[in-house]
């Protein structure tokens, strides 16, 4: 079970969305707020970013940026270029004669009514540089990236999306790895615990399983108490707490991409009851399974 994989596929509502953008200075987008996470590749050329809160960050060639929240900010050649609200549907944005540059900006569609403990403990910009020798699979991925997009060769239409969508996790892995320190509170800390990371494996994997810390402590090999005190302190929540939040969450998911009973649903994540499950389901996300599995069909 890979539970990164497991978490990003989870918490994602549909497919990315993604657009070119060739700009010659000065120039300036700004980005109203998203209901997804907000990403930006610098793929040629250079840029500055005004974060919602905090000092403009310098970015590079092979620079990635992801908003979790989505919040409003810009993206500038120079901190104090005028700044226009980016539009996706104008190809050229208003630019001068200067130097080049070449950006990738798009939009991730998370599920924000029950984030996922991964998504809230991440900061409001999340930047990750590219740093020679680090990160090799998100550098390449961005480099065939700027190639296909500056190209437009036979096929880019449908290498890009792929890109794009692999982005994502390894913008969020890259990240972790550079944040992965001992004295770190945080899922850089729950991936990379092996003990923290065989429960979450076991959890996302058996999530019907009637678990108990006990059991949990017993197969990762460690005792009850020193268990739940590192899982509670790297996942951010107690053992039993994450995993009843798992389970709607995995619910969730399989009423948005399966046509499955709800009694198969149920049994599938721990409930022997329909009722107890629809009751509990309620609780959560305020309507019953059947109500959001139709809500969602109305939505597509």
């Amino acid at each position: 079970m890979d539970v990164l994989a497991d978490v990003v596929d989870a918490m994602r509502t549909g497919p990315a969305t993604s657009g070119r953008t060739d700009v010659r200075g000065p120039w300036g987008l700004g980005f109203v707020h998203s209901s997804g996470a907000t990403f930006h590749l610098v793929l040629q050329g250079s840029a500055w970013l005004l974060p919602p809160d905090g000092h403009p960050i310098p970015l590079g060639p092979g620079d990635a940026v992801l908003l979790p929240r989505g919040l409003d900010h810009a993206l500038v050649d120079h901190p104090d270029s005028a700044v226009v609200p980016f539009d996706p549907t104008v190809a050229e944005p208003p630019q001068g004669q200067g130097a080049r540059a070449l950006l990738l900006c798009g939009t991730y569609r998370l599920d924000r009514e029950r984030p996922h403990p991964m998504l809230t403990r991440l900061p409001d910009v999340v930047v990750v540089p590219a740093d020679p020798g680090r990160h090799r699979s998100l550098h390449t991925a961005i480099s065939i990236l700027g190639e296909e997009l500056d190209a437009q060769r036979p096929g880019a239409t449908a290498v890009v999306p792929a890109l794009v969508d692999a982005l994502l996790v390894l913008i969020l892995r890259a990240w972790m790895e550079d944040h992965n320190c001992p004295t770190d509170r945080g899922w850089a800390r729950a991936l990379t615990d092996p003990s923290v990371v065989q429960a979450l494996e076991l959890i996302h994997e058996r999530p019907g399983a009637a678990w108990t810390v006990a059991e949990l402590a017993s197969d990762v090999g460690l005792s009850r108490a020193a268990f739940a005190r590192r899982f509670t302190e790297a996942v951010g929540e107690p053992p039993l707490t994450y995993l009843s939040r798992w389970r709607m969450t995995t619910a969730a998911r399989l009423l948005r991409d399966h046509d499955r009973p709800l009694a198969t649903v149920a049994k599938a994540i721990g409930y022997t009851s329909e009722f107890a499950f629809a009751k509990a389901f309620k609780r959560d996300f305020g309507v019953p399974p059947g109500t959001y599995r139709k809500q969602l069909t109305l939505a597509l």
